[in-house]
């Protein structure tokens, strides 16, 4: 490896370590989506510097040099930001770095120590793999089949009676040579829907929204990391259930009141109509700040319990609560029997997001 190819090494490592330093503030900032092209993001990390040596002033002097009086002013104070005249001294500076979304996917899986996700049917998708299984006249030399082309040397030989058994010299000519070629065969893929249900009732406001989205950016992250094809599908309710796109499912306006048990009623049509469990990888992840209709809570659980918890890798609940409404749905879920595949918890603030992907995410279902 050459010098500059070390150091870009050592750069890339050294970068690699803010980020990971850095990275629950990062999961927090609503810019990275903004930052995200096709395959990268774009990262502000610190200014990097390597150490190194520097020199003063001759006869500047400082603390500790020199005589002095009780009071005299050690040395110029620095500027505060907006304060003193132009100049050509360099600032300090914020450097933008593009990593891929695998790359920021496997520091977050480091972080979190995330296990590596399992995945279940494979009837849906096809991908092509090539294999060497066959052998063709034609071909680079590099690909050339010795045996087999012994063995039709041998039989030429034979065939042609100049095989001699007291000096058994092969000398394979032209179309003796076989050569390994591929064949194209298709390999069955795993694939997966994501379920991103929203309460866009009266009191969820743009707070609740952005955590819920934020929440959801990082999952989808995960799960395309681990499946070829990913598809989303967004569902929004109040007291009824709707499919929406993903723009409106983040920007839709609140009002109304609130039946949980209204989106898992739709979900589970959905999955009875497009997703049979034998063959997609289903995950659920419901957001509310727990204010349900108080009589929906036992239907909202039965839906839960007979029909999509039995079928789904995972059903996460996500309660994006500040507020105490005395028995909420995460009160309610909690009677629930425990189950591997049901995971809650709280959202209150963007500091949460970094935990709760872990505790989401953590079971590798």
């Amino acid at each position: 490896m050459s010098q500059i190819d070390q150091d870009t090494s050592r750069f890339r490592e050294i970068v690699r370590g803010r980020i990971k330093q850095n990275l629950r503030k990062y999961m927090t900032d609503d810019r990275l989506i903004g930052r995200q092209g096709k395959d990268l993001v774009s990262i502000p990390v610190p200014q990097v510097e390597l150490p190194h040596f520097t020199f003063g002033q001759t006869g500047r002097g400082g603390v500790g040099q020199g005589p002095g009086q009780p009071g005299d002013v050690l040395g110029q104070g620095q500027p505060q930001d907006g304060e003193g005249q132009a100049g050509d001294s360099p600032g300090q500076h914020i450097l933008e770095t593009d990593i891929s979304m695998s790359e920021l996917v496997q520091l977050l899986s480091e972080e979190l120590h995330l296990p590596r996700i399992q995945p279940k049917g494979n009837k849906n998708i096809d991908s092509e793999v090539a294999r060497y299984t066959d052998i063709r006249r034609v071909g680079p030399e590099s690909l050339r089949h010795f045996k087999r082309t012994y063995r039709e040397a041998l039989k030429r030989q034979i065939a042609a009676g100049l095989y001699d058994p007291a000096n058994p010299v092969i000398i394979p000519v032209r179309e003796d040579r076989r050569y390994r070629a591929f064949e194209t065969k298709t390999k069955p893929e795993s694939n997966a829907v994501i379920f991103y249900m929203m309460d866009v009732s009266g009191s969820m406001g743009e707070r609740e929204k952005r955590l819920v989205r934020m929440t959801a950016f990082w999952i989808d992250a995960w799960l395309k990391s681990n499946y070829r094809n990913v598809q989303r599908r967004y569902l929004v309710h109040d007291a009824a259930a709707a499919e929406v796109d993903e723009d409106t499912f983040y920007h839709l306006r609140q009002s109304g009141g609130t039946k949980i048990s209204s989106a898992l009623q739709l979900c589970r049509e959905l999955v009875q109509l497009h997703y049979a469990p034998s063959d997609w990888n289903i995950y659920l992840f419901q957001f509310s700040d727990g204010d349900n209709f108080s009589t929906d809570n036992e239907q909202a659980l039965e839906l839960l319990r007979n029909h999509l918890l039995p079928v789904a890798n995972l059903y996460c609940y996500g309660q994006v609560d500040q507020r105490h409404y005395g028995d909420t749905f995460i009160d309610a879920l909690e009677r629930l029997d425990a189950l591997e595949n049901l995971v809650m918890t709280h959202i209150p603030n963007d500091d949460a997001i970094y935990d709760v992907i872990k505790i989401f995410l953590g079971k590798g279902k």
